[in-house]
């Protein structure tokens, strides 16, 4: 016999983990965990067990920072995990890459193999995606009428640009029957299609409370919409299949609001840049006409011979003598029956008819110049109530009062001392003009939260 191959004890456990972790790779793991240990590096360490056999488990710190529930003894999880061996001792284990309660574990699996699906059919590709409108005039809101996100949503378009149309498309966002009624709510929006853009979502919640935005008939309905669709569920952290089938996501409903409203001053700074553009092109395509007439004309005059004019001036001789021969008669008939009823005027003698006639006429323009002078009063004053009102919410009188706009190195408006940091080079805007100005420190108010 040949001297067989012998190893040690090292290289074995070193082999051994090799095919494990090359073998099955990841794994999803359902058990109750037990031994649990969070050691002073702050590397979990505990054992998954079911009612017959448990298996060590390892989850380094990298990866539980981003565990959103508390592990403890007795508490069933499921768990993303790689299989392994620990050398030194030569134990099986696993290396936790991902732990939810196992409620909510599942729920992420069917949400994983949902967005698989729809994403191989190409459902999410960006090639489907529309753009938002450049001029949006009314927004659609699909989402519950009691819910915090429809709030949230007018108050910013209130704030930010109060001309918007807002129309609400009642549903359940929450609930058994809260997709079927999102998908059709849809639907039946795209068909009224009274809208420029579409909101659908609903404000922050658990898994359980957004699930029925992870359901694919919502997703085949925001994605089949003609209207642009801007998904706005839960808080920035959330994400559902809505988003990835919407046109936009939105981190929030408000965020969401402001994507699609726009500060007034813009949408007049853009409406003025369109109808200068208009006046441009305009300008241009009756240069283009004129120049085109221009040439025509002068072709015109070239196609045509001298004689043809001849005969043209010859007609036009003719006419005129014939309408002067008109005119004269029909002069003539006129004189007649003027002195005709001249005649019947001095008999019947109007004088009487005349003067009441007059009288009446006098009544008549002085009730015209009532009226106008009172429409034109109430006219008046409706002009200068709304000149009040625009004066009232134009961001410029605001600042002409004595108040300024603070904006960071990135032109964004600083709303909070927490906006920026000493050294930092921020312009203040006021009516007259900008300054700029450097952060030498911050201090919070006392009454801030």
């Amino acid at each position: 016999m040949t001297n067989p191959h012998i190893l040690q004890v090292s290289q074995l456990t070193q082999k051994v983990r090799f095919m494990l972790e090359s073998e099955l790779n990841t794994v999803w793991i359902s058990g109750e965990i037990s031994n649990f240990i969070a050691a002073s590096s702050a590397h979990w360490y505990l054992s998954l067990k079911d009612q017959k056999s448990q298996v060590r488990c390892a989850m380094f710190r990298g990866n539980n920072r981003r565990v959103r529930i508390k592990p403890s003894n007795g508490q069933q999880v499921l768990v993303r995990a790689k299989v392994s061996l620990y050398e030194p001792r030569g134990d099986f284990q696993l290396i936790i890459e991902q732990m939810e309660d196992a409620g909510d574990g599942l729920l992420r699996q069917q949400y994983e193999q949902l967005k698989n699906k729809l994403s191989q059919e190409g459902l999410f590709d960006l090639g489907r995606k529309q753009a938002l409108p450049p001029l949006i005039e009314t927004i659609g809101i699909v989402t519950s009428p009691t819910g915090a996100a429809v709030q949230d949503i007018l108050a910013v378009i209130s704030r930010r640009n109060p001309l918007l149309n807002v129309i609400i498309y009642p549903c359940l966002v929450q609930g058994d029957q809260a997709a079927s009624q999102i998908a059709e709510t849809l639907y039946r929006a795209n068909h009224r299609n009274e809208c420029d853009v579409i909101i659908v979502g609903r404000g922050g919640g658990s898994l359980e409370d957004l699930w029925c935005f992870n359901d694919e008939r919502v997703a085949r309905a925001i994605a089949d919409s003609a209207l642009p669709v801007i998904s706005a569920v839960g808080h920035e952290v959330d994400t559902t299949l809505s988003d990835y089938a919407a046109d936009t996501r939105a981190p929030t409903p408000s965020a969401a609001a402001e994507l699609v409203s726009g500060e007034l001053a813009n949408v007049i700074q853009q409406q003025n840049q369109l109808l200068q553009s208009l006046k441009l092109r305009l300008s241009a395509k009756i240069n283009q006409w004129q120049d085109k007439l221009t040439a025509l004309s002068h072709r015109h005059q070239q196609c045509h011979p001298v004689q043809k004019l001849q005969l043209k001036q010859q007609q036009i001789d003719e006419l005129n003598h014939r309408l002067m021969r008109t005119i004269n008669q029909r002069k003539l008939l006129v004189n007649q029956h003027t002195e005709r009823l001249a005649h019947r005027l001095q008999q019947t003698n109007p004088i009487k008819q005349i003067s009441s006639y007059q009288q009446h006429q006098v009544q008549l323009t002085d009730r015209l110049m009532s009226i106008t002078k009172t429409q034109l009063t109430t006219r008046q004053s409706q002009f200068s109530h709304v000149i009040e009102q625009l004066h009232m919410i134009s961001p410029l009188a605001t600042i002409a009062r004595g108040y300024s706009v603070t904006r960071d190195q990135k032109n964004k408006v600083v709303r909070s001392v927490e906006d920026v940091t000493k050294g930092d080079a921020i312009s203040i805007q006021t009516h007259d003009g900008y300054i700029d100005a450097k952060v030498e420190s911050t201090k919070p108010s006392s009454n801030s939260s």
